[in-house]
């Protein structure tokens, strides 16, 4: 704030004096007086702030104001730039329809945020920028200084199918890496006599059965007292499908893998958690104001979440989640990237704030306050993440990490927002009980293959 200060200052002076010669005698004729004010006019000109809005999608009030204090903050520091910072909304998809529609149309903010997976869609309806050219004029960048499932995605050029640093794209820099975990009400859970996750977690005895047995004895202190609780979307319920053996693709990616036998074991045990025991909040329902009520004992949510549940009064913590038949917590590395809208009109500007928002001094503040994991690859940021408490359990989410995670990503063999509209509400049909796995098994795979490319 200090440098705008000066240069307003700056431009002050410099218009007294086009005010002072215009009144002074006439110069003469060997002084360059009809020169000066050729040279002074460049001057005003670079004091003009730029502004450059950019957005996100927090979980929570208290996300929101961590980035609204980020903004601020590299708002004093970008010389020539004012940002202006707009919370998008909240888990789903509706926040990426409506920047498809506001990039269309020339509303959407400069920069934003947008999921891992949908970078492809993003990229190949050209509504985002390939910063390569940018990138390439920049000292001291490097891919590699990210972790590489995240950039293998955001280096990936689809004329070349080919990843990496020079592959001519990069379509935007990861803000964060997540993992799930379970957000634990430890009071519910002693006072259910049920064995403390993390115990079992620390002696390799955390799996499926431990956690039911956890889940159905706190569910049975009281018709609005919740074992689990899981948002409806396809992270929470792909980690049992993943924890199985299964998962949403084949191994390539290039097709449907929902009705694979681990996949549909996955899924049906999922599904026995909110018809067969009852132990988790009903589905589609946010399960996160009645866990923050203290009504839910297990909360299972990315790192995001922390500056919500930090402002809870029960004793909590975290713990990984649960290992399934695989012998895996079926995690994800969950991420998103920083993106610049292919309609700016300040790209180097653009550039510059996404280099900003993603510098290991941003994301060790914004880390910090609990909202994510940096995801710049050091040991100096693996240390001082565990450092920002509470939660105290802060090793959890790197266990999830070391635990070969499926790294979140977009579809580019195929349409990753057609795919996920044909798979959410069939798995919400089968969790809602109105669908059998059996029936689901049958039919997903032939409407799910036709998002792919032949």
């Amino acid at each position: 704030m200090l440098r705008k200060s000066i240069m307003l200052v700056v431009s002050l002076l410099v218009i007294a004096g086009f005010v002072l010669s215009a009144c002074a005698p006439a110069a003469q004729p060997e002084a360059p007086a009809a020169e000066a004010p050729a040279e002074e006019a460049i001057e005003p000109a670079a004091s003009e702030e730029i502004t450059v809005r950019w957005r996100t999608r927090p979980d929570n009030q208290e996300e929101i104001d961590v980035y609204n204090a980020i903004s601020q903050e590299l708002d004093g520091k970008l010389d020539g730039i004012t940002l202006v910072y707009e919370p998008g909304g909240t888990e789903g998809s509706n926040y990426q329809d409506q920047l498809r529609t506001e990039v269309a149309a020339g509303t959407a903010p400069d920069v934003f945020w947008i999921p891992g997976t949908d970078i492809a869609d993003f990229a190949e309806r050209g509504l985002i920028l390939n910063a390569a050219d940018l990138a390439a004029t920049t000292d001291g960048f490097a891919v590699d200084a990210f972790y590489e499932g995240p950039m293998s995605h955001l280096t990936y050029n689809p004329e070349t199918a080919k990843s990496g640093a020079d592959s001519g794209a990069l379509w935007g820099l990861p803000r964060d890496v997540s993992t799930f975990a379970l957000y634990l009400n430890l009071d519910l859970i002693e006072e259910a006599g049920a064995p403390d996750p993390r115990e079992l977690a620390a002696k390799g005895e955390w799996d499926w059965d431990a956690f039911l047995d956890v889940a159905q004895k706190t569910r049975a202190l009281g018709s609005d007292i919740y074992g689990y609780g899981a948002s409806a979307w396809w992270g929470p319920y792909g980690v049992w499908l993943n924890a199985a053996g299964g998962g949403f693709f084949t191994d390539d990616r290039s097709a449907c893998g929902l009705a694979s036998t681990e996949s549909l074991a996955g899924l049906d045990f999922q599904r026995s958690l909110y018809a067969d025991f009852d132990v988790a909040t009903p589905y589609g329902e946010d399960p996160e104001p009645p866990f923050r009520a203290g009504k839910v004992a297990m909360f299972q949510n990315g790192r995001w979440a922390t500056p919500g549940v930090r402002t809870v009064e029960f004793n909590w913590d975290v713990v990984e989640l649960p290992k399934g038949p695989s012998g895996s917590q079926g995690n994800w590395l969950f991420w998103g990237a920083y993106v610049i809208n292919a309609k700016t009109a300040n790209p180097e500007q653009a550039w510059a704030l996404v280099q900003a928002l993603t510098t290991a001094e941003t994301q060790g503040k914004v880390a910090a306050l609990g909202a994510n994991i940096p995801s710049r690859v050091s040991q100096e940021a693996f240390d001082a993440f565990l450092t920002f408490s509470p939660p105290a359990n802060n090793q959890a989410f790197l266990n999830g990490l070391a635990d070969s995670p499926a790294t979140e990503g977009p579809l580019w063999t195929g349409s990753w927002p057609e795919f996920d509209k044909i798979m959410g509400p069939a798995i919400q049909s089968v969790l809602t009980g109105n669908q059998t796995v059996e029936d689901f098994g049958a039919t997903i795979c032939d409407e799910a293959n036709k998002v792919f490319k032949p």
